[in-house]
């Protein structure tokens, strides 16, 4: 099977790489490059020594069997439900579509195509986050209570997609799979300032039950440097990931316990474990390959995407009208 990057600008020529380095190793039988841009697709062709295009409707006939769709976000559903109709499996980069009606149009192609669609929320991939879900899963933490991400950073914000479908889509995403259920309400705040119409900031309470997920993003805050972290506070114990550092979790030997009637704040002490240190993206993309080519269960197959592009919805509407949002 030969495998296909759609888009070559900054995050797809990543996965041009990965899909080389895949074929090296004899994983898939060759790359395709796609990119409207001749100039830059043929110049990242030559260095991996692969074909090119300029046209995805040619994959198909250029023997390509999966791939990868890392072009703007607007072209995802018209490029994806193309190249599933022509019997192409998908890994689409997220946020998976712009709006829920075509993110559920594209799980929909997938389905009666029987195709794969995966979409790339990448840090259900990330060292650090696997290792704190399986001890999360193994109820180490006890039951969970509090989740808290920030990301931080200090830009001119972007022009075609703001900070809660760039930024906040990961976490509301990760709160999910640590959670392994979806926000019973949710409260979104969005500030924009800089560009109209164009979020920089977005605040988030997501409220499942006996657990809050509370999310913070922002490209206008200068004094942290670049700043992405999450606090997992349990029953047991608590954990602290920064996304900086791939393979460290702390875990919190913290709680508050009651002795006859009185609370009290037990601290042991945290250990700090290392896991292995794998590439994301590679375990990703090799996941995907494994799914096309096997039936495997993909960790963000493309039912994940939609339900996460409803919750940005949601939190679009809660902004404007300023007010809860509760599920239906």
């Amino acid at each position: 099977m030969k495998y296909g990057v759609i888009g070559t600008g900054y995050w797809g020529s990543n996965h041009a790489r990965v899909a080389a380095e895949l074929a090296d190793k004899g994983v898939i039988d060759g790359v395709v490059l796609c990119d409207v841009d001749e100039d830059r697709v043929k110049e990242l062709a030559s260095s991996y020594d692969v074909e090119f295009t300029t046209d995805y409707s040619e994959l198909a006939s250029m023997g390509v069997g999966a791939g990868t769709i890392a072009t703007p976000s607007p072209t995802h559903h018209q490029i994806s439900t193309e190249l599933l109709e022509d019997g192409i499996d998908c890994l689409v980069e997220k946020p998976l579509a712009l709006n829920s009606e075509d993110a559920w149009d594209m799980v929909e192609t997938a389905e009666e195509h029987g195709r794969t669609l995966g979409v790339g929320h990448i840090f259900r991939y990330h060292p650090a986050l696997s290792e704190l879900k399986n001890r999360i899963d193994r109820g180490e933490l006890g039951q969970i209570k509090y989740l808290n991400t920030n990301r931080f950073s200090f830009r001119v914000p972007r022009e075609t997609a703001g900070a809660l479908y760039s930024l906040a889509v990961h976490d509301i995403d990760i709160s999910n799979y640590l959670l392994e259920r979806k926000p019973e309400s949710l409260y979104c705040n969005l500030d924009s300032v800089i560009r109209e119409n164009v979020d920089e900031t977005a605040t988030i309470t997501l409220e499942y039950g006996d657990s809050t997920s509370i999310i913070n993003e922002s490209w206008q805050v200068p004094v942290h440097g670049k700043r992405r972290d999450l606090t997992v506070v349990g029953s047991e114990k608590a954990a602290y990931v920064d996304y900086l550092e791939d393979t460290v979790v702390e875990l919190h030997d913290s709680r508050v316990r009651e002795y006859n009637g009185d609370f009290q704040a037990q601290n042991e002490g945290k250990q700090v474990y290392k896991t292995e240190n794998k590439e994301p993206l590679k375990v990703e993309v090799s996941e995907f390959i494994d799914a096309c080519q096997s039936g495997s269960k993909l960790r963000a197959p493309g039912q994940v995407g939609a339900e996460t592009v409803e919750l940005l919805e949601l939190c679009e509407k809660s902004s404007s009208e300023n007010q809860v949002v509760t599920m239906d």
